[in-house]
């Protein structure tokens, strides 16, 4: 047995530049793995420079969650936990090691949370009953319903009404609450990698100027 064996999950994550594609495609080769996305920007079509997609350094390691929506539309983290359920379930059913890389932490941290967000329907009567109110009363209504951790719950009109849908929603549904609780993993392993500032930036300053010379701008 190896220590692979024990595990459902190992997890690659740092900073900008720190070097986790290539240390992630190194390690998928060594255990015979695939590797699946943890960027927020990545999953969107095109700007392959300006997010640092760097594709040519996966060298064949199979990839998940790149390229998945076009630019412009608004990924949310349901839809990313939907989809990297998705892509493990068939990583495994393949007999590979699924390896999370990337450095979007609210993606990295819900796996690893174990969550599971139920899909919420549209509430119409609920919807009209909130379409007179401000951003501010909006914003109120939810606080009341919720600790606010995540200020993106309220950053415009519709997203704050789809927020306090989604909890009316689990208050009538307290199975589904539950469901969306963490349930953490306990046989991940997490691999922080970790690079001295002087370098870091000295890779970004490099990463730049190529992708401005590659035609970025």
């Amino acid at each position: 047995m190896t220590v692979t064996d024990t595990l459902s999950l190992i997890v690659i994550t740092g900073p900008t530049a720190s070097g986790k594609t290539r240390r992630a495609v190194e390690l998928a080769r060594a255990v015979d793995g695939e590797i699946i996305s943890a960027d927020s920007r990545q999953v969107y079509r095109g700007m392959d420079l300006g997010t640092g997609k760097d594709l040519e350094e996966y060298d064949g390691i199979p990839v998940h969650l790149i390229d998945i929506c076009p630019a412009g539309y608004k990924y949310n983290l349901y839809e990313y936990l939907r989809d990297y359920r998705k892509a493990y379930d068939g990583i495994v059913a393949r007999g590979k090691m699924p390896i999370l890389c990337g450095g979007t932490g609210l993606y990295v941290e819900s796996v690893l949370k174990g969550l599971s967000l139920p899909e919420v329907p549209e509430n119409t009567q609920l919807r009209r009953s909130l379409e007179s109110k401000s951003l501010a009363e909006l914003t109120e209504i939810l606080a009341s319903m919720k600790s606010l951790h995540n200020v993106t719950d309220v950053d415009t009109v519709k997203r704050a009404v789809r927020a306090i849908e989604i909890q009316t929603y689990y208050a009538e549904h307290p199975d589904m609450s539950e469901q969306a609780e963490p349930h953490p993993l306990t046989d991940a392993l997490t691999i922080g990698v970790e690079v001295d500032r002087e370098t870091r930036r000295q890779r970004i300053t490099e990463r730049l100027y190529s992708r401005l010379n590659a035609g970025m701008l």
